[in-house]
């Protein structure tokens, strides 16, 4: 079984960052001793050069590895050229063993909040989903910026500009999950046979309602997804349950 911890929107900064939140969330996250971790986006709050510090010695305190694509406040204030330097390429791609791919985009747009994948990486995800396809791999894309609008989450201002078709690519390619944050809101849609994730704020204070910090867990056999919903500190809460697509 293959065990993904999705976190997401840390907001690491002076205001908004609940240094108690994340030091649990990263004890609990540890001791699920997952196969890898995925950051959806938004480890600062501004985009300061002194937020992706902190922000890189937080996520040093996780023992798995840790994959992330940049969110909207990390492109603010030259945050994206700082992203490259402290965290890594905001776009990428990995493999899991001989059958199981990631690829994480850049969604995020220099001091926007708007999501935008654009014509070029578009046609870098095709290629490798492509890939996907031709060898039967497993296949998982993230993301920061929603590909569907998320419900309670309010006025619909930020999913991708270029939604319809990134999605026309991931569904006809049977993409097995899409991940994403920036809503801080957890939900899940199931469109054809691809199961659409959103995970909501790990630590930051920035939370909508009732809603409460949190991270998903994605238990994967060879048969089957198992989809998690874990409130930092409290319950542990099975979404879904999903069979694995058969290509």
């Amino acid at each position: 079984m293959t065990v993904i911890a999705h976190i997401s929107d840390l907001h690491v900064s002076v205001a908004d960052f609940d240094e108690k939140i994340f030091m649990q969330a990263v004890t609990e996250i540890n001791k699920l001793q997952p196969d890898m971790i995925i950051l959806t986006g938004d480890l600062t709050n501004n985009g300061y050069y002194r937020e992706f510090e902190q922000a890189t010695r937080y996520l040093g305190m996780f023992e798995a590895p840790l994959f992330a694509v940049p969110g909207n406040h990390d492109s603010r204030n030259l945050g994206y050229q700082t992203f490259e330097e402290l965290i890594g390429e905001r776009s990428w791609k990995l493999t899991l063993g001989e059958n199981f791919t990631v690829i994480g985009l850049d969604s995020s747009s220099p001091d926007e909040s708007r999501g935008h994948v654009g014509t070029p990486q578009h046609m870098w995800l095709e290629h490798q989903l492509d890939e996907c396809v031709i060898n039967d791999k497993f296949s998982i894309v993230a993301l920061h910026h929603h590909v569907i609008s998320i419900p309670q989450t309010g006025r619909e201002r930020n999913v991708l500009s270029d939604a319809g078709d990134i999605l026309k690519t991931l569904t006809t390619h049977e993409v097995d999950l899409i991940l994403s944050g920036h809503k801080h809101v957890p939900n899940i849609w199931k469109i054809n046979n691809t199961i659409v994730v959103n995970a909501g704020s790990l630590c930051s204070c920035k939370l909508r309602g009732k809603n409460k910090n949190s991270y998903n867990v994605y238990n994967i056999t060879d048969s089957e997804i198992e989809i998690f919903l874990n409130t930092v500190g409290g319950e542990r809460v099975l979404l879904g349950k999903y069979p694995r697509n058969t290509l």
